[in-house]
């Protein structure tokens, strides 16, 4: 049976073996960390908790899944984050991935368009201590303008287009990393870099993804 330190080595050498492409060989002792102190299975349905340290997806309902080991390495090592920065996730899900987060800033905010999962989620990681997160019950894609700018912003769904209003509350120097591509197909993921105030972006397509879609672009409405 697959245990957490065997989820660790895989997470690993997916990143030596796709060094090449991401330019992360190794990921950080920091992210690795706080990959070790988060308990996946507590963010998976309890019928599949006997899979929660396999380098894979799973589902958890609505359509949605929470993201593969490696990726949620990947993406929160691509932030570069310090201890006192503040950022901002676009679909929180399960949760998991603002719990990793929580473990490295000073403060996570979460958002999540569907209520059921922004309920759910908010709960989770409140009864496992994680007093840094705020999750937030809204439209990822206008991102959150009101706590921003922000030390960095991570995107775990896939959008068609990168949303203007999250490059616009990049504080300089801060990354924004997110899936780009058409929904249900693979997606490239990018990392973009606001280099200055004047809203100079630099941006590095890294390697090919499949999330689900983000929804709700442009302000659409999700009945609750």
């Amino acid at each position: 049976m697959i245990d957490q330190a065997q989820m660790l080595r895989d997470v690993l050498w997916e990143a030596e073996l796709t060094g090449s492409a991401t330019g992360r060989r190794v990921i950080s002792e920091r992210v690795m960390a706080a990959l070790a102190a988060v308990s996946r299975d507590a963010f998976v349905p309890e019928a599949l908790r006997h899979r929660a340290w396999c380098n894979g997806p799973l589902p958890i309902g609505l359509g949605q899944t929470i993201s593969q080991p490696f990726i949620v390495a990947l993406m929160t090592d691509l932030l570069d984050t310090r201890p006192g920065h503040t950022v901002l996730e676009i679909g929180t899900g399960s949760g998991y991935q603002a719990a990793v987060l929580s473990r490295l800033v000073q403060q996570v905010y979460s958002l999540e368009i569907l209520p059921e999962l922004a309920r759910a989620a908010a709960e989770r990681l409140k009864a496992q201590g994680y007093a840094n997160v705020l999750v937030i019950q809204g439209d990822g894609y206008a991102g959150l303008a009101d706590q921003g700018p922000f030390d960095g912003i991570l995107v775990t769904a896939a959008a068609p287009h990168v949303p203007p209003p999250l490059l616009a509350q990049l504080k300089p120097g801060a990354h924004l990393v997110l899936p780009v591509g058409p929904p249900g197909g693979v997606q490239t993921l990018r990392r973009l870099t606001r280099v200055d105030a004047q809203d100079h972006v630099e941006s590095e397509d890294l390697l090919d993804v499949v999330f689900v879609p983000l929804t709700g672009l442009g302000g659409q409405d999700v009945p609750g």
